[in-house]
């Protein structure tokens, strides 16, 4: 077995543009569910909506990415309102199964026959990036240190995503050390405590799915932007399942948690992944692990052990702490 293109392999997913996109989406996760206590399942959607605004404004209606960029944001705060508005006065269960289902009504919508015209339907729409790539400043070739380096061409996506994952983790930051953040920690600890304070609650609330969701849309642009390309079957619910495993590994109400845990969530997918390929080429495993897609999910339940172990031994994560999670729980 090639160890050293195992490690390669891990090394270059951990740090690659899909690492950073999964950090901004669970970042935006982190607003909604570790400092405010709302349980979102439906973070995918907000990355649908984001992603397919930005398409759809530049492949099907011919408009320029910077007005693709604005739509697919304010597509994520509309349906941050939509969502919002009619569950947050409720209990929690209702807002979590409202994102879920919605989420997975929009993938349905755009894959549908009746909006092929507009969303390209289940093959989706292609070959709008080509101002961002038109963008990109870096000289054709490969650039990195040894295990550990990149393609131009997917050096620039991955740059803009972690410098983008810099910026949301400095608003975060800001946000929740200003009297708003302890706001809706106060929230999340106990919300009626918070509403005999004379707070708006309510406000507070919207205006938190609001920035995750924001956030959860810049995700789903960088997503689309990336591989050139938007498809519905992309937007899956493990998706935001992927992101919420991602921030309990790190830790929830961290400022670093997100960014730490999808760097260790996709070098162990990645390292996994090719750790049994690499086994399966030289006759390690038995016959059932490496017919059709089993090495792919094969690697899935070796991490998803690993996280088990996590909740069990750490449930706050790496850098959480455990009077986080037990707040308002």
């Amino acid at each position: 077995m090639d160890l050293t293109a195992v490690l390669g392999n891990a090394l270059r997913a951990a740090f690659g543009p899909e690492a950073a996109i999964y950090a901004l989406a669970a970042i935006g996760l982190n607003v909604h569910y570790g400092y405010t206590g709302l349980m979102n399942f439906g973070q995918v959607g907000f990355m649908l909506v984001g992603g397919y605004g930005l398409a759809i404004s530049v492949s099907t209606f011919g408009l320029p990415l910077w007005v693709g960029l604005i739509v697919g944001i304010l597509a994520a705060l509309l349906l941050g309102l939509l969502l919002g508005l009619p569950t947050l006065r409720l209990r929690a269960d209702y807002f979590a199964i409202t994102t879920i289902a919605a989420s997975e009504i929009l993938r349905l919508l755009v894959r549908s026959l009746p909006a092929s015209d507009l969303t390209g339907g289940v093959f989706g729409l292609q070959g709008f990036a080509g101002g961002f790539y038109a963008l990109n400043p870096i000289p054709t070739g490969r650039y990195g240190i040894g295990l550990f380096s990149y393609p131009s061409g997917r050096l620039w996506p991955m740059l803009v995503s972690w410098a983008v994952v810099g910026l949301a983790t400095l608003l975060v930051w800001r946000l929740t050390r200003s009297p708003w953040g302890r706001l809706i920690r106060s929230i999340r600890e106990d919300e009626d405590a918070a509403r005999s304070l004379g707070k708006d609650v309510f406000a507070r609330k919207m205006q938190s799915v609001l920035l995750g969701g924001a956030l959860g849309g810049v995700a789903g642009i960088l997503f689309v932007l990336t591989p050139n390309a938007a498809n519905p079957d992309s937007f899956l619910p493990q998706v935001t399942f992927f992101a919420y495993a991602i921030l309990i590994l790190g830790g929830a109400a961290t400022t670093f948690g997100p960014i730490l845990g999808s760097v260790i969530f996709w070098f162990l997918v990645s390292g996994t992944d090719s750790l049994l390929r690499e086994a399966a080429g030289a006759g390690l495993l038995p016959q059932f692990m490496v017919t059709g897609d089993a090495i792919g999910a094969s690697r899935f339940v070796l991490v998803g052990a690993g996280l088990m172990l996590l909740m069990v031994f750490r449930p706050q994560g790496i850098l959480g702490s455990k009077r986080e999670i037990s707040l308002g729980r």
